[in-house]
């Protein structure tokens, strides 16, 4: 069967579409996966479903939704340059129809790195506003405790926090100002280099076992574009467990990006000159398994998003978009 080729606009309003998809039902998570990952000194948070349920209580149903903006305005462009440029490197190398592991790889290696001119701003800011809120609790939690003793009520504070909230709320246009008036564009582009070394990695774990897991019980053109041709279902089962494994395999990279880009920190928490000295400290004061917070956190959030993403590829809506445009 021929592969049908898809060009490039089509590739990039997929993506774009996927990823304004996929963002909206998962940010939640994201935002628990990040106080998570952040979290040192005063414990506010008991895992996932506590940190939702606390988000909730102090901050409201859209407390969940904080850095969202920033993440649906430029995810588009992110998870458009990462799948279009991991289409056009298959291509590339591609002979004769076929692409060995190596040429997979390759081509994962040179998606992730594309993708982070556009990932590492999105992420500085979006790490900024997802984590106000945990600070507050954090502020709040050690308040109460210096106050009525070692048994702090987080939700019998809502009140004093609200008020704090809405005198220090951040704001992304707040956060990009300053940045850009105290460290110029360098200040958007902190952690750049964890970025990439989080996103390389996870580039080429998914997509080569992405596309061997969508071409499984088909023997022709394994190895060329497997998402043409595999039903919808097994696109998006493939989509979703390549995302879990890359995600959870690339955690501790992601807690170092995560820890290297917070520009707040609570009391009592470290701040790092650099990878090394990061991870360095981590291991010294939390031990190895801090490298692994918000690892659940990330196959939930990674699995439906590329899952989704599959799917949007499958049904070929940017094609649809084109052919209603011209």
């Amino acid at each position: 069967m021929a592969e049908k080729k898809v060009s490039l606009p089509a590739k990039l309003i997929n993506g774009g579409v996927a990823g304004l998809v996929g963002v909206t039902c998962v940010f939640p998570i994201d935002l628990a996966k990040t106080r998570l990952q952040n979290q040192q000194g005063a414990r506010v948070y008991g895992g996932m479903l506590d940190c939702l349920a606390k988000t909730i209580k102090m901050e409201g149903y859209f407390g969940m939704y904080r850095g969202a903006a920033v993440n649906l305005t430029l995810v588009t462009p992110e998870k458009a340059i990462k799948l279009a440029a991991n289409d056009v490197f298959r291509q590339k190398l591609s002979k004769d129809g076929k692409l060995a592991l190596w040429g997979e790889i390759l081509a994962g290696c040179g998606a992730g790195t594309c993708q982070v001119v556009v990932t590492t701003p999105m992420e500085m800011l979006k790490i900024q506003l997802q984590d106000a809120g945990r600070l507050a609790a954090q502020r709040t939690v050690t308040a109460s405790a210096s106050a009525t003793g070692p048994t702090p009520s987080l939700v019998a504070s809502r009140a004093a926090q609200t008020g704090t909230n809405a005198r220090s709320q951040p704001s992304a246009t707040r956060i990009t100002l300053e940045l850009l008036k105290t460290r110029g564009l360098r200040g958007l582009y902190k952690g750049a280099g964890a970025t990439l070394m989080r996103d390389v990695p996870f580039s080429m774990i998914y997509f080569p076992l992405f596309a061997n897991l969508n071409a499984v019980g088909r023997t022709e053109d394994r190895h060329s574009n497997p998402q043409e041709r595999a039903p919808f279902l097994q696109s998006f089962v493939a989509g979703c467990t390549a995302g879990s494994v890359a995600a959870v395999a690339v955690t501790p990279l992601d807690v170092i990006k995560t820890r290297l880009q917070t520009l707040q920190k609570g009391e009592g928490e470290d701040s790092y000159r650099g990878i090394i000295d990061c991870v360095q400290r981590v291991l010294k004061r939390e031990g190895p398994s801090a490298f692994l917070k918000g690892a659940a956190c990330r196959a939930l959030v990674i699995a439906p998003l590329f899952g989704i993403a599959q799917g949007v590829y499958f049904l070929g809506v940017g094609e649809h978009v084109l052919g209603l445009l011209g």
